[in-house]
């Protein structure tokens, strides 16, 4: 009966206790663990359909035209970009994005500078 007990390395808690006793500790490697073979494998199916894609995707923004229409607008009622970001409740960051034409047009945000302002920018007879 002195045989040592062989310990599996499966539950963590026994380990350093078996380590203690110079008990013989038995490794064993699970199936597919520990490597990353998912990136391994090589390239994805659809890879070379987003590769050979030529589509160029990117939002709207803010047309030359209702940039300098907000901006004549404001102008026209000597506010400042900070002024009229307070009265819609927006940052003036907005404001700057929105003349700048960075912004990405929002029907909401355009109604309430065309209240604030008295102006309509947006349809036809904004056109002149």
């Amino acid at each position: 009966m002195g045989m040592e007990p062989t310990w599996m390395l499966t539950a963590c808690e026994h380990q350093p206790q078996a380590r203690r006793s110079g008990a013989e500790i038995d490794a064993v490697k699970k199936y597919n663990a520990g490597g990353n073979k998912a990136a391994a494998a090589g390239p994805v199916k659809n890879a070379v359909k987003l590769e050979n894609e030529t589509e160029d995707f990117h939002h709207d923004r803010v047309s030359f035209d209702l940039k300098k229409a907000i901006m004549q607008a404001r102008l026209d009622k000597k506010m400042t970009q900070a002024q009229l970001a307070q009265m819609i409740n927006e940052k003036p960051q907005v404001i700057q994005e929105y003349e700048s034409g960075k912004a990405i047009p929002n029907q909401q945000v355009l109604g309430k500078i065309e209240r604030a302002l008295g102006a309509k920018l947006r349809g036809k007879k904004a056109k002149k």
